[in-house]
């Protein structure tokens, strides 16, 4: 079980990212959460098997169709033990 926290930074707001994360996070099993920042950015937690986190920020890296991921910030954290996915 590993932890990210990750930020991207760009046009990543009003393009279904938030979405497309839960989709993807609950897809893999993966734990936490996804939400817009005041400064336009979008950040998210990941607890889950290594694999499936890697592949989640990845997709950060990228975003969905309409994105313009600028950079990511990437954080490695202590896992919690979250359970479930929520979109705030």
């Amino acid at each position: 079980m590993i932890r990210r926290r990750v930020v991207a930074h760009g046009r990543v707001q009003g393009v279904f990212f938030r979405d497309s994360v839960r989709r993807m996070a609950q897809q893999r099993s993966v734990a936490g959460w996804v939400a817009n920042r005041w400064d336009g950015s979008v950040e998210a937690v990941f607890e889950g098997e290594q694999e499936a986190v890697q592949r989640l920020v990845q997709f950060m890296h990228e975003g969905p169709r309409g994105a313009d991921v600028e950079h990511v910030d990437v954080f490695e954290e202590e896992p919690e033990g979250f359970a479930g996915f929520n979109v705030s």
